[in-house]
Protein backbone atom coordinates (compact mmCIF):
# COMPACT_ATOMS: atom_id res chain seq x y z
CA UNK A 1 0.00 0.00 0.00
CA UNK A 2 2.84 1.96 1.04
CA UNK A 3 4.66 1.98 -2.47
CA UNK A 4 0.94 2.37 -4.41
CA UNK A 5 0.91 5.79 -2.82
CA UNK A 6 4.49 7.31 -3.56
CA UNK A 7 3.93 8.31 -7.41
CA UNK A 8 0.58 10.03 -5.94
CA UNK A 9 2.81 12.81 -4.46
CA UNK A 10 5.01 12.93 -7.45
CA UNK A 11 1.91 13.78 -9.95
CA UNK A 12 0.78 16.87 -7.65
CA UNK A 13 4.08 18.25 -7.84
CA UNK A 14 4.58 17.97 -11.27
CA UNK A 15 0.67 19.60 -11.96
CA UNK A 16 1.88 22.00 -9.10
CA UNK A 17 4.72 22.60 -11.67
CA UNK A 18 2.83 23.36 -14.49
CA UNK A 19 0.28 25.10 -13.40
CA UNK A 20 3.02 27.82 -12.12
CA UNK A 21 5.44 27.05 -14.60
CA UNK A 22 3.26 27.98 -17.70
CA UNK A 23 1.90 31.21 -16.39
CA UNK A 24 5.08 32.46 -15.54
CA UNK A 25 6.32 31.41 -18.56
CA UNK A 26 3.52 32.94 -20.64
CA UNK A 27 3.96 36.27 -18.08
CA UNK A 28 7.92 36.74 -18.45
CA UNK A 29 7.57 36.07 -22.89
CA UNK A 30 4.02 38.39 -22.85
CA UNK A 31 5.77 41.50 -24.02
CA UNK A 32 7.88 39.91 -26.83
CA UNK A 33 4.87 37.92 -28.19
CA UNK A 34 2.38 40.89 -28.05
CA UNK A 35 5.01 42.73 -29.58
CA UNK A 36 5.67 40.48 -32.50
CA UNK A 37 1.72 40.07 -33.17
CA UNK A 38 1.63 43.59 -33.27
CA UNK A 39 4.52 44.41 -35.74
CA UNK A 40 2.95 41.57 -37.86
CA UNK A 41 -0.95 43.48 -38.16
CA UNK A 42 0.75 46.58 -38.77
CA UNK A 43 2.69 44.62 -41.49
CA UNK A 44 -0.29 43.06 -43.08
CA UNK A 45 -2.08 46.71 -42.39
CA UNK A 46 0.51 48.47 -44.48
CA UNK A 47 0.93 45.95 -47.29
CA UNK A 48 -3.26 46.35 -47.61
CA UNK A 49 -2.75 49.24 -47.73
CA UNK A 50 -0.30 49.65 -50.61
CA UNK A 51 -2.62 47.86 -52.76
CA UNK A 52 -5.45 49.43 -52.27
CA UNK A 53 -3.50 53.04 -53.19
CA UNK A 54 -2.29 51.77 -55.91
CA UNK A 55 -5.74 49.81 -57.15
CA UNK A 56 -7.17 53.42 -56.32
CA UNK A 57 -4.37 54.35 -58.48
CA UNK A 58 -6.06 52.82 -60.87
CA UNK A 59 -9.10 54.03 -60.82
CA UNK A 60 -10.20 51.17 -59.10
CA UNK A 61 -11.08 50.64 -55.32
CA UNK A 62 -10.42 46.49 -56.50
CA UNK A 63 -9.16 44.88 -59.67
CA UNK A 64 -8.97 41.59 -60.29
CA UNK A 65 -8.35 39.57 -63.47
CA UNK A 66 -11.71 39.59 -64.23
CA UNK A 67 -12.28 43.36 -64.41
CA UNK A 68 -8.75 43.32 -66.76
CA UNK A 69 -10.55 41.07 -69.20
CA UNK A 70 -13.61 43.08 -68.97
CA UNK A 71 -11.56 46.21 -69.56
CA UNK A 72 -9.85 44.73 -72.40
CA UNK A 73 -13.64 43.45 -74.00
CA UNK A 74 -14.47 47.22 -73.67
CA UNK A 75 -11.47 48.68 -75.44
CA UNK A 76 -12.11 46.24 -78.71
CA UNK A 77 -15.47 46.49 -78.57
CA UNK A 78 -14.80 50.73 -78.57
CA UNK A 79 -12.77 50.16 -81.36
CA UNK A 80 -14.77 47.90 -83.25
CA UNK A 81 -17.98 50.79 -83.15
CA UNK A 82 -15.07 53.57 -84.40
CA UNK A 83 -14.36 51.25 -87.24
CA UNK A 84 -18.19 50.49 -87.85
CA UNK A 85 -19.11 54.30 -87.19
CA UNK A 86 -15.88 55.59 -89.63
CA UNK A 87 -17.41 52.71 -92.18
CA UNK A 88 -21.05 54.29 -92.09
CA UNK A 89 -19.45 57.71 -93.01
CA UNK A 90 -17.65 56.81 -95.46
CA UNK A 91 -20.92 54.72 -97.13
CA UNK A 92 -23.12 58.41 -96.77
CA UNK A 93 -20.36 60.23 -97.97
CA UNK A 94 -20.70 57.89 -100.80
CA UNK A 95 -24.00 57.94 -101.15
CA UNK A 96 -24.69 61.61 -100.99
CA UNK A 97 -21.97 62.19 -103.63
CA UNK A 98 -23.98 59.58 -105.70
CA UNK A 99 -27.31 61.03 -104.80
CA UNK A 100 -26.00 64.39 -105.66
CA UNK A 101 -24.84 62.60 -109.44
CA UNK A 102 -28.01 61.49 -109.93
CA UNK A 103 -29.86 64.74 -109.20
CA UNK A 104 -27.75 66.39 -111.82
CA UNK A 105 -28.35 63.69 -114.27
CA UNK A 106 -31.95 64.48 -113.65
CA UNK A 107 -31.53 67.92 -113.79
CA UNK A 108 -29.91 67.78 -117.28
CA UNK A 109 -32.74 65.04 -118.80
CA UNK A 110 -35.47 67.76 -117.55
CA UNK A 111 -33.11 71.04 -119.23
CA UNK A 112 -33.27 68.14 -122.09
CA UNK A 113 -37.18 67.33 -122.37
CA UNK A 114 -38.01 70.88 -121.72
CA UNK A 115 -36.06 71.79 -124.97
CA UNK A 116 -37.08 69.05 -126.71
CA UNK A 117 -40.66 70.35 -125.68
CA UNK A 118 -39.51 73.64 -126.64
CA UNK A 119 -38.67 72.44 -130.19
CA UNK A 120 -41.37 69.50 -130.99
CA UNK A 121 -44.58 71.13 -131.24
CA UNK A 122 -47.86 68.72 -130.56
CA UNK A 123 -51.49 69.54 -132.03
CA UNK A 124 -53.69 68.40 -129.30
CA UNK A 125 -56.96 66.53 -129.86
CA UNK A 126 -58.68 69.02 -128.66
CA UNK A 127 -57.48 72.01 -130.93
CA UNK A 128 -57.59 70.17 -133.88
CA UNK A 129 -60.72 70.62 -135.08
CA UNK A 130 -60.30 74.79 -134.67
CA UNK A 131 -56.58 74.71 -136.06
CA UNK A 132 -57.98 72.36 -139.02
CA UNK A 133 -60.63 75.39 -140.01
CA UNK A 134 -58.04 78.22 -139.49
CA UNK A 135 -56.08 75.93 -142.01
CA UNK A 136 -58.99 75.01 -144.71
CA UNK A 137 -59.33 79.13 -144.77
CA UNK A 138 -56.15 80.30 -144.92
CA UNK A 139 -55.08 78.00 -147.82
CA UNK A 140 -57.89 79.54 -149.64
CA UNK A 141 -56.10 83.15 -149.16
CA UNK A 142 -53.56 84.83 -151.62
CA UNK A 143 -50.39 84.01 -150.22
CA UNK A 144 -49.52 87.23 -149.28
CA UNK A 145 -52.98 88.06 -147.30
CA UNK A 146 -52.33 84.64 -145.66
CA UNK A 147 -48.57 86.36 -144.61
CA UNK A 148 -49.92 89.42 -143.23
CA UNK A 149 -52.60 87.54 -140.99
CA UNK A 150 -50.10 84.91 -139.45
CA UNK A 151 -47.05 87.40 -139.16
CA UNK A 152 -49.40 88.49 -135.95
CA UNK A 153 -49.59 84.86 -134.67
CA UNK A 154 -46.75 83.20 -132.51
CA UNK A 155 -44.84 80.84 -134.28
CA UNK A 156 -46.30 77.90 -132.22
CA UNK A 157 -50.03 78.68 -133.71
CA UNK A 158 -48.35 79.25 -137.07
CA UNK A 159 -46.76 76.26 -137.14
CA UNK A 160 -49.67 74.36 -136.21
CA UNK A 161 -51.83 75.74 -138.86
CA UNK A 162 -49.33 75.30 -141.65
CA UNK A 163 -48.86 71.61 -140.33
CA UNK A 164 -52.34 70.79 -141.56
CA UNK A 165 -52.03 72.54 -144.94
CA UNK A 166 -50.96 70.64 -148.00
CA UNK A 167 -47.30 71.44 -149.73
CA UNK A 168 -48.55 73.08 -152.68
CA UNK A 169 -50.05 75.82 -150.23
CA UNK A 170 -47.31 76.35 -147.76
CA UNK A 171 -44.67 76.59 -150.46
CA UNK A 172 -45.95 80.16 -151.44
CA UNK A 173 -46.35 81.09 -148.41
CA UNK A 174 -42.76 80.76 -147.45
CA UNK A 175 -41.70 82.39 -150.59
CA UNK A 176 -43.74 85.42 -150.06
CA UNK A 177 -42.36 85.56 -146.44
CA UNK A 178 -39.15 85.42 -147.22
CA UNK A 179 -39.26 88.57 -149.53
CA UNK A 180 -41.90 90.47 -147.19
CA UNK A 181 -40.57 93.22 -144.88
CA UNK A 182 -40.26 92.73 -140.69
CA UNK A 183 -40.79 96.51 -140.26
CA UNK A 184 -36.87 96.44 -138.96
CA UNK A 185 -35.37 97.16 -142.98
CA UNK A 186 -35.00 93.26 -143.51
CA UNK A 187 -37.23 90.64 -144.35
CA UNK A 188 -39.32 87.69 -142.94
CA UNK A 189 -36.74 85.54 -144.29
CA UNK A 190 -35.30 84.23 -141.01
CA UNK A 191 -39.02 83.54 -139.67
CA UNK A 192 -39.44 81.66 -142.34
CA UNK A 193 -36.49 79.31 -141.40
CA UNK A 194 -37.54 79.05 -137.94
CA UNK A 195 -40.82 78.12 -139.15
CA UNK A 196 -39.70 75.06 -141.45
CA UNK A 197 -37.30 73.88 -138.78
CA UNK A 198 -40.26 73.81 -136.17
CA UNK A 199 -42.59 72.27 -138.99
CA UNK A 200 -39.95 69.84 -139.56
CA UNK A 201 -40.16 68.98 -135.65
CA UNK A 202 -43.98 68.75 -135.52
CA UNK A 203 -46.06 66.00 -134.25
CA UNK A 204 -49.64 65.58 -135.86
CA UNK A 205 -51.92 63.36 -133.92
CA UNK A 206 -52.24 59.65 -135.59
CA UNK A 207 -48.31 60.32 -136.81
CA UNK A 208 -46.11 57.74 -135.93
Amino acid sequence: MTKLLQPLPAALFGLFLALVAGPGWYWFKSDSIVSRIVAAREAKAAAAAAAHDAQRSQGWDFWTIEMENLAGELKEQKAQLREEADALDQRKARLDSERQELDRIRSDLESMRHQIDERVIEIKADEMHNLRSLAQTYAKLDPANAVAILREMDDVTVVKILSLMKPDVTGPIFDTMATTPDGTGGTMAKRAAVLSEKLRLMKVPGSP
